[in-house]
């Protein structure tokens, strides 16, 4: 028997999202904005970023309008392609209760532009996973707009955009 048309899915084991913007610069460029803690705390963490994106580190992100620093777990770098992060997410599927982010960077026409592309998951397919899921799928759409900005006109747009 099937599940009617609109039921949510009965396979459904974690909750994930991906969103994508395109960067008018050359991938290395693009992934040194992301990587480097000086570059990331000019238009993402505004409260700043303590410690490079490297595997195997532990480092920091404090925002300014969301005080408090938040440990980011660096699983994997591979320079300029990809960084993959764990870090806190409530109602998180995995046991250390942590999500997990991959970027990837793909250069785009001769590598005058780069493809971001950020993926998170895994939540649990409930009410409290979606609201979890849906906020940091906007604050990863928000990240990408402001990396954008910076990157190519030196725009913060965070400044003054939550508080």
């Amino acid at each position: 028997m099937t599940a009617p048309a609109g039921s949510p899915p009965t396979d459904l084991t974690e909750l994930s999202f991906t969103v994508t913007g395109r960067i008018a610069r050359p991938v290395t460029e693009v992934y040194e904005a992301v990587a480097d803690p000086d570059r990331l705390s000019q238009y993402f963490t505004t409260g700043g970023a303590q410690g490079r994106l490297e595997s195997g580190a532990e480092v920091t992100w404090d925002f300014a309008d969301f005080p408090g620093a938040f440990p980011v777990e660096v699983i994997e770098t591979a320079a300029p392609q990809r960084i993959v992060l764990r870090w806190d997410g409530e109602s998180a599927v995995h046991e250390s209760g942590m999500t997990t982010v991959t970027f990837t960077f793909s250069p785009l026409d001769g590598n005058t532009r780069t493809l971001v592309t950020i993926t998170e998951s895994s939540w649990h397919p409930t009410r409290d996973g979606a609201r979890n899921a849906f906020g940091n799928c906007m604050g990863w759409t928000g990240m990408l707009a402001a990396l954008k900005a910076w990157v190519e006109h030196g725009i913060n747009l965070r400044n003054g955009f939550y508080a």
